[in-house]
């Protein structure tokens, strides 16, 4: 796809390792016992200060949805909104080496959700050139939650085997639920879930309020979860 809006790099090179490309679907299921998303925010541990986004519509707007807090995560006043295109690329870089447990995203309950998301570790290319050559760490696909559902976040578990050693993490937006027809992407929150570890020094583990089972699935925070699922998104 072709961008007309201004395209750069975070750096040069990239020291992440390239993993098998896979997808992972969500499908909808019930289930009253959902672990806080609160618990183990990895909010703290980024550098926002160096997060940037490309074709973002208005400057610094990734950033700023970025430093949402929790408790502001239904705040619709400040987006994400894409410029050119559907297409948003987010680079977000941590304090120090993080194991990444799984995103939160808030998004409308329309076409302009994102749909497709590709994740890259440790690099500091990505790029539009770039982003749909290089193969992912991991491929999500976002599932579009119904207007008529309680407004949550939602959350989606990464494959932890794969992001055990996070130096950073670029987000690539690459298709919203238009399917072509809606070129604006549009995104209310952003967080992540995980484990903190100060580099140079033993791990540090984040507390929990409560005991937490790993749970492969995508769900609503509080409230209604979406099994994940393996049906391939088409490249």
């Amino acid at each position: 796809m072709s961008h007309c809006h201004h395209e750069h790099t975070h750096g040069s090179g990239g020291d992440g390792h390239d993993h098998d490309h896979d997808h992972d679907h969500a499908g909808h299921t019930h289930d009253d016992d959902v672990t806080p998303a609160i618990q183990s925010s990895l909010y703290n541990s980024i550098d926002f200060d160096a997060v940037s986004t490309l074709n973002e519509s208005e400057p610094d707007a990734g950033k700023r949805v970025l430093r949402k807090t929790w408790d502001e995560r239904l705040d619709t006043t400040v987006q994400l909104e894409s410029d050119s295109d559907q297409e948003l690329i987010m680079f977000v870089p941590f304090a120090g080496i993080v194991k990444l447990h799984s995103l939160l995203i808030y998004a409308p309950p329309d076409t302009t959700s994102p749909r497709s998301l590709k994740l890259f570790i440790n690099r500091t290319d990505i790029d539009f050139s770039t982003a749909s050559s290089t193969t992912p760490t991991q491929t999500l696909e976002i599932p579009l939650v119904p207007a008529a559902s309680r407004p949550e976040a939602i959350e989606i578990p990464l494959k932890r085997a794969l992001f055990n050693n996070v130096r950073s993490i670029t987000l690539f937006f690459e298709e919203n639920h238009s399917y072509g027809e809606e070129e604006v992407t549009r995104v209310w929150y952003l967080g992540f879930r995980g484990d903190f570890m100060k580099v140079g020094r033993e791990p540090v583990i984040t507390l929990y309020e409560a005991a937490a089972n790993p749970r492969d699935h995508v769900s609503l925070v509080p409230g209604e979860k979406f099994a994940a699922g393996g049906s391939r998104f088409g490249a």
